[in-house]
């Protein structure tokens, strides 16, 4: 039996996009700097930039996300003068010196390049989450983006809002319930509320992995 193609998922925290590579076929092993009890799969506790730089080069493909606080809006105005590490640069310079194809996943105000944006609204999820990914070594073809149905569901200057999708992060305000969460994701292996919150959607890398495989195992040219 052909073995599956590896992937390495760097800052994997509880395994959204992990479990993503996994439905499109890869035999995925994580690796966070924190312990990670309900990662899905083999997982090695350790600095992700130190891991890489050391076995980058046995693994066929890299996902990397790594936290998106530094560049995500949400938290501009709740750090209470707290700082976060930009770990995006050094992140992408490991993995070019390693030159397997990768994926690196994070938010709009992040310094990443802007080849693909998913939507949860292009999987027909109850979450918007829009993400972007920076590939290298590979492309893949941007699906549209459908109108979204409606607003997120939940408080806003004291008014309740209805709305198809639900505000996966944080405390209060009506952002739904753990089992709201964990359908409106698509994440059924955790029910802890900050690894959800933390989570991209399975959908996003089992479509970004279908592409990804398709590439690492079509046959090679042969030049005439």
């Amino acid at each position: 039996m052909t073995p599956k193609p590896l992937l390495l998922d760097l800052f994997c925290c509880a395994g959204g996009a992990g479990m993503g590579y996994h439905r499109a076929g890869f035999e995925v092993i994580g690796v966070d700097i924190n312990p990670q009890p309900n990662y899905p799969f083999e997982f090695h506790q350790a600095d992700a930039i130190k891991f890489v730089t050391s076995h980058g080069r046995e693994f066929d493909a890299i996902h990397a996300s790594q936290p998106c606080q530094a560049g995500c809006t949400l938290t501009a105005g709740t750090n209470n003068g707290r700082t976060y590490p930009q770990l995006i640069p050094a992140t992408r310079d490991a993995l070019i010196r390693i030159g397997r194809p990768w994926v690196i996943e994070n938010v709009a105000g992040a310094p990443i390049r802007k080849d693909l944006m998913l939507c949860g609204e292009m999987f027909g999820l109850a979450v918007i989450r829009h993400r972007f990914f920076e590939l290298d070594g590979w492309t893949i073809t941007q699906p549209p983006h459908p109108k979204h149905r409606g607003r997120v569901a939940g408080m806003r200057h004291g008014q309740w809002f209805e709305g198809p999708y639900f505000a996966v992060y944080g405390e209060g305000g009506g952002k739904g319930t753990v089992p709201q969460w964990q359908q409106a994701m698509g994440i059924t292996w955790t029910d802890v509320r900050k690894e959800i919150a933390e989570a991209i959607p399975p959908a996003f890398t089992e479509l970004i992995g279908s592409a990804l495989m398709a590439t690492l195992t079509a046959p090679m040219e042969i030049a005439a």
